[in-house]
């Protein structure tokens, strides 16, 4: 940085005679705070130090031109006052690039998960048959437009509106007051991609036979209700499990679940499961003797394609979680948020990466066939596991957590079938099952070091049992689990109830049978034939039984 309007020399001769006599050179000092580290070279010893600065540190700093002009002696008030400006419009730019980064990291995070709804389509599409291929994609869009109206009108503010109680949020109606110094509009972006996530999981449970309104009253219901009073609750700094709460911490740890194995996948998984149970199984999905059936889905390859999407858009959801990505948590070291964030992508792909595996040896020695489909959903397992804890554990936890989860995944699947329970997609064994598991994990192999960097504030804060931390964060994530599936049932299993009496949630026998494409939808997805080669014909829907 050049210095205008004043020799460079000069300036350069008084200050080496400071340091020459002694006085201190170190007036402007940095400060550890939430930012980024920047190098920036000045021409003289005076600022020296402000090379590898931090630039919020370097924001709350001022400058004082009489101050610099003693130090620098007579007739340099001109000089002074000219260093002062310029370090002070910098400081002001950087406070402006801090915030910049950190929003954009938090929209591209936002983006990410947003592209998983179209994951969620490819997986849906490809999980059911053609003849309700139409239906099902147009779930998927419904869950993405009603999602972010009512989360708009009530849900963000019942999740995040501060302040509050320990129950439900009260402010931000409608994003009133926002942006603010506590939320931006990038914020309530990220967080309505999470919402209809999770609506999205509970839509794939009741594929194939669910009347189209059911859908509109269930999602708005779930994103707009249901699923921000559970956000509040372990998410908000007033929510009473929060491990953001610092002045009233639940069992004095608070529940760890970073990404959303409970707040998101639990409650998707538990309200599908609800669907699924009151509407019961798909025709001929069990037949007379009670024998499972299998009704595959028609496309492998949109199954596969939605795995990756969904595997890419993870990297938003579990790494993006930090909300933003400029917090050195030693000034001036190569370790920081930025790190934090690294490990978590590295953790959530080993988990997914070791739940595939592991299905796929699991499916060979059961079934004797190398099935892609299971181990896409093996996959996603993984990923619905480690959601949990995946920035306070290490790498080699991660593989532990992938292989169980694969295990309980088909634990789960198992027990569905025994007991006659129909989800086309298994949302509710891989969300729900697996989403409890990862909170049981984190609670385990949760790392102190880590704890304490990604949930700062409480030294001495409780971590995994098996890591040394005791048994407090255990309780808080059992009692954790026992909430999530105590309060979706309360609420969406009499949603559910009150649609089937009312006629409103199964469609008749007859259409499910020629498939709500031709029944309800105006036609197939793509040219259908059935399997005589005898082109399919649009069929008026009947009614509803």
């Amino acid at each position: 940085m050049k210095l205008k309007g004043v020799k460079q020399k000069y300036v350069k001769k008084r200050i080496s005679n400071l340091t020459r006599k002694g006085q201190q050179s170190n007036t402007l000092h940095s400060r550890s705070l939430p930012s980024l580290s920047a190098s920036i070279y000045l021409p003289h010893p005076l600022l020296n130090n402000i090379n590898s600065y931090d630039i919020t540190g370097m924001a709350s700093q001022t400058c004082s031109a009489d101050t610099l002009a003693a130090m620098l002696g007579p007739n340099a008030t001109a000089a002074a006052t000219l260093i002062c400006d310029q370090f002070n419009t910098i400081s002001t730019k950087f406070t402006d690039t801090a915030y910049a980064v950190d929003s954009t990291y938090l929209l591209f995070s936002a983006y990410l998960v947003f592209s998983m709804q179209l994951g969620f389509a490819m997986l849906c599409a490809g999980s059911v048959r053609a003849k309700n291929t139409m239906n099902i994609m147009l779930t998927n869009v419904l869950d993405a437009a009603a999602g972010g109206l009512f989360y708009y009108l009530f849900g963000f503010a019942f999740a995040f509106g501060t302040p509050s109680n320990g129950f439900i949020g009260k402010h931000n109606f409608a994003l009133k007051d926002i942006p603010s110094s506590v939320f931006d509009y990038s914020y309530f972006l990220y967080q309505w991609a999470f919402a209809i996530a999770a609506a999205g999981i509970t839509s794939g449970s009741i594929a194939e036979r669910t009347q189209f309104v059911a859908y509109l009253i269930y999602s708005a219901f779930l994103t707009g209700f249901v699923y921000p009073v559970v956000s509040h609750w372990f998410w908000s700094v007033d929510g009473w499990a929060s491990a953001s709460n610092l002045d009233n911490l639940f069992l004095g740890s608070g529940v760890i679940d970073f990404a959303g194995s409970g707040v998101v996948h639990m409650v998707g998984g538990v309200a599908g499961l609800y669907g699924a149970l009151i509407e019961g199984p798909r025709i001929g999905r069990f037949d007379h003797t009670g024998r499972s059936v299998a009704l595959r889905g028609h496309s492998a390859s949109l199954v596969v394609l939605g795995t990756f999407l969904l595997w890419f858009g993870w990297y938003g959801f579990n790494p993006g979680s930090f909300t933003k990505i400029l917090s050195p948590y030693e000034s001036g070291s190569y370790y920081g948020q930025w790190s934090a964030v690294g490990r978590t992508a590295v953790t959530t792909t080993l988990a997914g990466c070791t739940a595939a595996l592991t299905t796929l040896f699991g499916k060979r020695i059961i079934s004797g066939h190398w099935n892609v489909t299971d181990v896409c959903n093996g996959l996603l397992g993984g990923f619905a596991a480690i959601t949990a804890g995946c920035s306070v554990v290490e790498p080699w936890a991660a593989i532990i957590c992938g292989f169980i989860a694969a295990c309980v995944l088909t634990g789960c699947n198992k027990l569905a079938e025994k007991y006659r329970y129909d989800d086309p997609l298994e949302a509710a064994q891989l969300h729900g099952g697996c989403g409890a598991w990862g909170i049981i994990f984190t609670a385990l192999f949760a790392k102190e070091k880590y704890v304490n960097e990604v949930y700062p504030g409480k030294p001495g804060r409780p971590y995994g049992l098996f890591m040394g931390g005791g048994g407090k964060l255990l309780g808080a994530h059992v009692v954790q689990i026992l909430v999530i599936f105590g309060f979706v049932s309360a609420t969406m299993g009499p949603l559910f109830f009150i649609l089937h009496k009312l006629k409103l949630l199964r469609i008749s026998p007859e259409d499910e049978t020629a498939g709500m494409d031709m029944t309800r939808h105006g036609g197939f997805a793509y040219v259908y034939h059935d399997e005589d080669g005898i082109p399919m014909k649009k069929i008026e829907p009947a009614s509803s039984s």
